[in-house]
């Protein structure tokens, strides 16, 4: 130990554990609970490495304003504005399944990076029980997906009519109908938005609720 501390300060060496300890609670959180859910690779990578550099974005930022006296707190408070601004940094509207887990990210990232005085065996437990409670949560949680369809066929929107409209949809969609709810309506153009409910394997793919795809999100996710 005193070998390792001769290159290495002991606050260092303090961060470095509380920064594995945070990376190990993110990546449960986002591997383990999120991803198998939603199957979306770039979120996966947008909170890990989000974590990651807000960690260190903090620690040092307490690092260096330990010795301005006074400034501390002034400094912390526009830090943390900072840091919670950047959830707008985006330009496509985030789902908020995904605005809730970035969320829980930073508020991680920044309760690890700023826990120096708090004993280690109370930070594990204090990362524990957020999973636990995003754990419990997702349990609870049935996600159904969905999709918007523009249909044709609006004489068989009629509530009286909806099995039909479900074996329609089922033929011609190849997809497990559970529910379908009836949107705006074109008599004009005899067309009807609809939002449909089914089965699925393969995960709930957050894409599938939109009206417009950009051409950057065909690309594989």
């Amino acid at each position: 130990m005193e070998f390792i501390t001769r290159f290495i300060s002991v606050e260092y060496l303090q961060m470095l554990i509380r920064f594995f300890i945070c990376f190990a609670t993110n990546w449960v959180i986002v591997a383990q609970l999120y991803y198998p859910k939603s199957k979306r690779r770039d979120f996966f990578f947008t909170f890990m490495l989000i974590g990651i550099a807000i960690f260190f974005i903090v620690f040092f930022m307490i690092f260096v304003l330990e010795d301005m006296k006074g400034k501390t707190g002034i400094g912390v408070g526009i830090g943390m504005f900072g840091i919670f601004s950047i959830m707008r940094y985006r330009t496509d509207a985030m789902p908020v399944r995904e605005m809730t887990y970035l969320f829980i990210v930073l508020c991680l990232s920044v309760v690890n990076a700023l826990a120096s005085t708090m004993p280690i065996v109370e930070l594990l437990l204090t990362n524990l029980l957020i999973v636990v409670c995003v754990w419990a949560c997702e349990k609870s949680l049935k996600v159904v997906p969905c999709k918007l369809i523009q249909y044709d066929r609006i004489e068989l929107i009629k509530p009286d009519r909806m099995e039909e409209l479900k074996e329609d949809l089922r033929e011609r969609t190849g997809l497990d109908i559970i529910k379908v709810d009836v949107g705006g309506i074109d008599m004009l153009r005899d067309m009807a938005v609809l939002k449909v409910y089914y089965r699925s394997k393969k995960g709930v793919n957050t894409i599938d609720g939109k009206l417009k795809i950009r051409q950057s999100e065909f690309e594989e996710q």
